[in-house]
């Protein structure tokens, strides 16, 4: 695991969002923005507007039914305020995935500066290429449960 970077403590501080009903990103965004747990240093609307932005950008769906949302301008006071917040859509939406796959789960991203930012993206790719930690995702496992996968790899 990349020095600094402890994907279970963010997964656990970010916590887990079931049945999401969005038919699109944008939609899925808008409701993310009220029902995450945000730090003082960030709006719901600055939130919004970071996730966005970065998706008119380039799709965040990496594959595996997975997106990978996140805010590249957003920087946040302290590294106590890193997270990342699971998203269970209640029924999977189009967002391009490279391998046309609908997504079904997001990981939502606040990083505090570039290399954090890189490092957890880094450490996030390992894990959806894990079986076993895809099938968790596949079962809406609780963030305990992903935490303790996401240690373990």
């Amino acid at each position: 695991m990349e020095e600094g970077v402890n994907i279970g403590d963010l997964i656990l501080r970010g916590g887990v969002i079931n049945n999401l009903d969005a038919d699109n990103p944008f939609d899925a965004y808008e409701q993310i923005k009220s029902k995450i747990s945000l730090p003082n240093s960030v709006t719901p609307e600055l939130l919004y507007q970071g996730l966005c932005a970065r998706e008119k950008v380039m799709s965040t769906a990496v594959g595996r039914g997975i997106a990978i949302p996140h805010c590249r301008d957003i920087l946040l006071a302290s590294d106590g305020e890193k997270q990342i917040t699971i998203v269970y859509l209640k029924n999977p939406i189009d967002m391009n995935a490279p391998d046309g796959r609908k997504v079904d789960t997001m990981f939502v991203l606040l990083t505090g500066n570039s290399q954090s930012h890189l490092q957890v993206l880094s450490r996030l790719a390992g894990l959806i290429k894990n079986d076993s930690f895809v099938e968790l995702l596949r079962n809406r496992a609780s963030a305990e449960e992903l935490a303790e996968a996401a240690s373990k790899d």
